[in-house]
């Protein structure tokens, strides 16, 4: 059986799992209060890092799920992303619009990747 990795574990997640060669990302949220544009970007930027420490970056994202609190805002959360999400890599993706987990968060990005 191949060993299940868990980094930055809390009571409720970790932020980071390796099995098998794939990485699984904890859903990502910007700063509380913040714009969709600045939300999207902390995200983004918090991927980019925790990916790093796991050893991948997002050429190597398989599926990315997008989380937004209201799809009004999806043309705004986009033009952060495509600026993003590098030409000739861009992972499956799906986007819809939840509840976030408090009313201040406006996008949730969750990203599972393959190792390097």
């Amino acid at each position: 059986m191949d060993d299940i990795t868990r980094d930055h574990t809390g009571p409720r997640m970790s932020q980071i799992v390796k099995h098998n060669g794939t990485i699984y990302l904890a859903g990502q949220v910007g700063n509380a209060g913040d714009s969709v544009t600045e939300q999207t970007k902390t995200c983004l930027a918090n991927i980019d890092k925790l990916l790093a420490e796991a050893g991948s970056d997002k050429t190597r994202i398989l599926q990315t799920v997008i989380w937004m609190a209201d799809m009004k805002d999806f043309a705004e959360m986009n033009a952060v992303w495509d600026a993003w999400v590098p030409a000739g890599h861009t992972p499956a993706r799906a986007a819809g619009e939840s509840k976030l987990a408090t009313p201040e968060y406006l996008v949730e990005f969750i990203v599972v990747a393959a190792e390097k």
